[in-house]
């Protein structure tokens, strides 16, 4: 079995978090939102009909259970979350994965899609190592 690589464009953007039975979790370095990917651990995976109907099966438990994360997230950050966005888009990054990213009526792009859109506002490195703590021990 091969070691599971993320693409590069994943590298650049979100950081490792923890490897769950399925995913490797990343977080989004973007301080506007608390935002999760999920990529699935499955070699040339591009669309979720790749994945056998049990791995589809846990992709959405996982996703699921990073939307918890992403809510308490926001919670603990005293911004709690309107609204749960998830997407599998992979226009520009072919790898199969999904975005979970939690919303609130009063971020500065609400209601519109957040995807590709410019202004991400990095972590610091206190907030992302507080994150991290926060995504792995739950």
């Amino acid at each position: 079995m091969t070691e599971f690589k993320a693409d590069p464009a994943f590298e650049a953007g979100s950081v490792f978090a923890v490897d769950w039975p399925l995913c490797q979790v990343r977080l989004q370095d973007d301080a506007r939102f608390p935002w999760l990917i999920l990529l699935p651990r499955v070699d040339g995976a591009v669309e979720l009909d790749d994945l056998t109907a049990e791995q589809r099966a846990a992709l959405m438990e996982e996703m699921v259970r990073a939307g918890e994360r992403v809510r308490a997230l926001g919670q603990a950050a005293g911004r709690p979350v309107d609204k749960l966005n998830t997407a599998a888009l992979g226009n520009v990054t072919r790898q199969l994965h999904l975005h979970v990213v939690g919303r609130r009526r009063d971020d500065g792009l609400w209601p519109d899609p957040i995807w590709g859109r410019p202004g991400a506002v990095p972590l610091s490195a206190d907030d992302k190592a507080a994150l991290l703590r926060a995504i792995r021990e739950a």
